[in-house]
């Protein structure tokens, strides 16, 4: 194939800015879980888009915020060591904003640190009049030489064709990494673990569900009695305070059961196959501070 490009991309923003929402978009497959709470994303995400001339393997990262635990720590660690190595940036930021604020100014400090080529998106234009957006383009194009400048709505799909349009005007020409049909690196395990994790913060009030962990124990593939495929999976939602298991297991174990539910019907549809979940909840009091569990949070 004549000038196949290829290069890696870090999606990379303060939290709750729309990174997993667009990296979904783009790839078109649900690789990274989204939901409305902070700090969603815990760790870097590998999702794959195979064009005709190119393969972008985008870098979903944790939002960059004001860490309080080992885990927050790591996060933001997770998120600044991705921008060395990848080919281009994209800097998502939200047209709600009036001026660039704390978080994007921290990251934009970043990007002229390392003077990497970069492409700020601005999400979420379906929530403001034009002539904000106008404003907000006028002010940071003031701040650094962007290669481009892309307007969108990740949520609505609109104008994110331009971006992979864009990205390939500036990866190296080079093989593919990942087989085609592949679009994430993640594992089944992982997935499972996230999908968990996604219900559970979509489910459950702000208090709970940043205290969460989810661990797959078991995880195995078998027959069924009329020669279909089944995962059999356990898994455990680990919470911080005894209070919080409560709420998790619910009236009657119900919000369990609901998260339970939910998960295991997005993981038939990601892996099409039938799911047996079974879950448990436990109490791991500072889960977040421990350094043997926040080291598999840590990039490789």
């Amino acid at each position: 194939m004549n000038n196949f490009k290829s290069g890696f991309v870090s999606i990379i923003g303060r939290t709750n800015v729309g990174k997993s929402t667009l990296t979904n978009s783009l790839v078109g497959e649900k690789v990274a879980i989204t939901t409305d709470k902070r700090q969603t994303t815990r760790t870097a995400i590998k999702a794959i888009v195979n064009r005709e001339n190119s393969q972008i393997i985008f870098i979903d990262t944790p939002g960059i915020h004001k860490p309080k635990t080992k885990l927050g720590e790591t996060m933001n660690e997770t998120a600044w060591g991705t921008i060395p190595d990848v080919d281009v940036l994209l800097f998502l930021v939200e047209a709600t904003s009036d001026k660039i604020g704390k978080g994007d100014t921290m990251v934009l400090e970043k990007i002229k640190e390392k003077n990497k080529k970069t492409i700020l998106v601005i999400n979420k234009i379906d929530l403001i009049e034009k002539e904000k957006l106008l404003k907000l383009i006028d002010m940071y194009s003031k701040e650094y030489d962007f290669e481009a400048i892309i307007p969108i709505s990740a949520l609505k799909n609109e104008n994110t064709g331009k971006i992979l349009d864009e990205i390939e005007k500036h990866i190296p020409e080079g093989p593919a990494y990942y087989d085609i049909d592949e679009y994430t690196d993640q594992t089944a395990r992982q997935l499972t673990e996230e999908a968990i994790r996604e219900k559970a913060l979509k489910l459950l009030d702000e208090e709970v569900p940043h205290g969460i962990l989810v661990e797959v124990e078991k995880m195995n593939l078998r027959k069924t009695t009329k020669g279909e495929d089944i995962y059999d999976v356990e898994a455990v939602i680990y919470v911080l305070k005894n209070s919080h298991k409560g709420i998790v297991i619910g009236k009657n174990g119900e919000m369990l059961k609901r998260i339970g539910m939910y998960a295991r019907q997005d993981m038939e549809r990601a892996l099409g196959t039938k799911i047996n979940l079974k879950l448990w909840v436990k109490v791991k009091e500072d889960w977040q501070d421990n350094n043997n569990i926040i080291k598999r949070f840590k990039a490789e």
